[in-house]
């Protein structure tokens, strides 16, 4: 099959912009990309006219299947639209559903990007014991195609909802010092999309919550080697 990243969603966008292709694995703490990608989720089910956001919830407002079935599968989670008024606020957290749904999400979609060629995975052991795997770009390589259309959508004030949507998602995670090519001036630009943006905000709180109650780490990450969950860099966004 002929690969092409315009094709690609937001969730496996996000997985292969942050994804080191010489080590295999994730440019920064695995449970922050859980978070990052299940907001990818988030702001795809948005862009496609799936869901709506008032107020932190997230309602379904179109609940016929997307055609991508990872999304389709998603999107049951959410609570489905209702003709009934609730005593309640109506929908599903975001925080809450990201923090809930981060794991399946990320896991679900390296299988599929796998599944596709898209990634190609390995799995080794550490220590000649515990098993760990590693990703690398199948062929051709979108994950070097992925990290040049977000660099020309960064020069030019990331001029779409997408490219927004992927800069706030990539701040939120911690990454935005790493894969930004203008410095300080694109973190802080970054940071400013990611405040604006519901889905990226409610990620950002997740990771920060994590990071204050010390769980840092991978939990049992299957891209673990034992040396860590990812680059140094991670950390929020700095703010």
């Amino acid at each position: 099959m002929t690969q092409d990243a315009s094709a690609l969603t937001l969730p496996e966008e996000l997985l292969l912009l942050t994804l080191d292709p010489e080590r295999g694995k994730p440019l920064c703490n695995r449970t922050y990309l859980r978070y990052g990608t299940a907001g990818a989720v988030l702001a795809e089910l948005e862009l496609q006219g799936r869901i709506r956001e008032e107020r932190g919830r997230v309602q379904v407002v179109n609940p016929l299947d997307p055609a991508h079935p990872l999304l389709a599968s998603l999107l049951t989670t959410l609570d489905p639209p209702s003709g009934k008024k609730k005593r309640f606020r109506p929908g599903t957290s975001a925080k809450a559903w990201i923090r809930l749904y981060g794991r399946n999400a990320e896991e679900r979609h390296l299988d599929h990007l796998v599944e596709r060629g898209v990634l190609r995975r390995e799995t080794r052991r550490f220590l000649g014991l515990f098993p760990y795997q590693r990703h690398f770009p199948g062929d051709p390589d979108l994950t070097g195609a992925t990290r040049w259309h977000f660099g020309q959508a960064e020069s030019r004030g990331f001029p779409d909802q997408r490219s927004r949507a992927l800069a706030g998602l990539v701040s939120a995670t911690g990454l935005a010092g790493t894969l930004t090519t203008t410095g300080r001036e694109g973190r802080s630009t970054m940071k400013t999309v990611r405040r604006t943006l519901w889905f990226a905000s409610a990620v950002h709180h997740n990771v920060r919550q994590n990071q204050s109650s010390g769980g840092s780490s991978d939990g049992g990450s299957s891209w673990s080697d034992g040396g860590g969950g990812g680059g140094s860099s991670c950390g929020g966004g700095g703010d």
